[in-house]
């Protein structure tokens, strides 16, 4: 592990024995690159993004707690990509570079604590090697009451074409793309496959009964501000999610698993 930055924020390097490596950001403890032991990177980052913390990363893989989109009161996606993690542990297992990163209710900034004020504990794992990406997500209930929650790793996936994308497990027969599409999927088995320019991905997942699919087309991509007219072609983001709203009992803990490795 390395401490280093990305943009104006401050990060960590993972650099596996063989070559692997990966870069979060501790703002949002936010996945902005992976490379496998290849060097190949394989998450998109708009170029125009943010890096400064004023705002959230658009790309790599956000943290979507304690609520998905504009689904509940709260800021969109919730107030975990938008807040500064702590590392608590790195170091290799397995042959994996690793690093743990947790955030509770009182590394909140104070209006966020005042707009969620549930006693919580997040801990984030993420783990590369040769070409496998593994990453889970625990949210723990520390309060009194129990509380509704919603929870994704919104990953951005780095593809040559957006035209030449498959996705297969989602839907019947294999989605592809011809314009915009913003979809849930509940109930997903648990594995998804990417194809693309770059090869073909199996998407595995734990813990996590939700996918979202998600590519803007270029009337949407030329709409939102951090990200260039012409980006939409090179993503596609398919995410793990729990979209609930899941229920947490006082002292419960919920977690996610998301194992990325080639098909």
């Amino acid at each position: 592990m390395t401490n280093t930055e990305y943009g104006h924020l401050p990060a960590v390097r993972l650099s596996a024995p063989d070559g692997a490596q990966a870069t979060i950001t501790l703002f949002g403890a936010h996945l902005v690159s992976w490379k496998g032991a290849q060097g190949h990177e394989r998450l998109f980052v708009s170029a125009k993004s943010a890096l400064d913390g004023s705002a959230a990363i658009r790309g790599g893989v956000p943290v979507v707690f304690p609520q998905f989109a504009e689904r509940g009161p709260l800021i969109k996606h919730g107030f975990a990509r938008v807040s500064n993690w702590r590392m608590t542990a790195s170091g290799i297992e397995d042959g994996a570079a690793f690093a743990l990163f947790e955030l509770n209710q009182s590394d909140l900034a104070p209006e966020l604590a005042a707009a969620w004020p549930h006693a919580f504990a997040l801990a984030l794992r993420v783990a590369v090697r040769d070409s496998e990406l593994a990453m889970s997500l625990e949210v723990r209930n520390d309060g009194a009451q129990a509380f509704p929650f919603a929870a994704a790793l919104h990953t951005y996936h780095l593809v040559d074409d957006i035209a030449a994308v498959r996705i297969i497990g989602v839907e019947p027969a294999a989605l592809t793309f011809t314009g915009k599409h913003d979809q849930p999927y509940e109930g997903i088995a648990g594995t998804v496959f990417l194809e693309s320019g770059a090869g073909k991905l199996k998407l595995e997942q734990k813990g996590f009964t939700d996918a979202v699919v998600w590519n803007p087309w270029a009337a949407d991509a030329a709409a939102i501000p951090d990200m260039g007219d012409d980006e939409y072609r090179r993503f596609v983001c398919i995410e793990p999610a729990r979209l609930g709203p899941a229920t947490l009992d006082p002292c419960a803990v919920w977690r996610g698993e998301y194992r990325v490795t080639p098909a």
